[in-house]
């Protein structure tokens, strides 16, 4: 009895404890970092300025919430691309750190970058998996 009582108390405690990481897919556009800090939205048909001015791009989710999301796992390179560009990033979104780890990519109801994706290019082109998994 004694066993079963501490069981249950143990199982109990592990529900009560808060996830901060779940899968999701998340809708926003994609914005320079200092862009939204300051409230604004990237200055539109000016992309190649903002990223050429910008070091760091997220996902912002709601304008008026100063609501947004870093998706550390893909390449500035990526994200510069979809600049000021409605898309919806499927991963683990972690709510404490306001971070994404991304597995998908779309615009447009089309994938435009995935994880298996990059590192499957990887593999074609150096023979192994992404530096990051090193």
């Amino acid at each position: 009895m004694n066993k079963l009582f501490k069981t249950t108390i143990i199982g109990i405690l592990f529900l009560l404890v808060p996830v901060f990481a779940m899968a999701a897919s998340v809708t926003g556009s994609i914005q320079g970092y200092q862009c939204v800090t300051q409230g604004i939205v990237c200055p539109i048909g000016k992309e190649d300025a903002v990223a050429a001015a910008e070091n760091l791009f997220v996902l912002l989710v709601d304008a008026s919430k100063g609501d947004y999301y870093f998706i550390p796992n893909v390449s500035r390179n990526v994200l510069v691309r979809h600049l000021n560009t409605q898309v919806t990033v499927e991963g683990t979104v972690n709510a404490k750190m306001k971070s994404i780890n991304a597995t998908d990519i779309s615009a447009a109801g089309k994938k435009v970058w995935s994880k298996n994706l990059e590192d499957a290019i990887y593999k074609d082109i150096w023979g192994g998996g992404s530096p990051s998994a090193k």
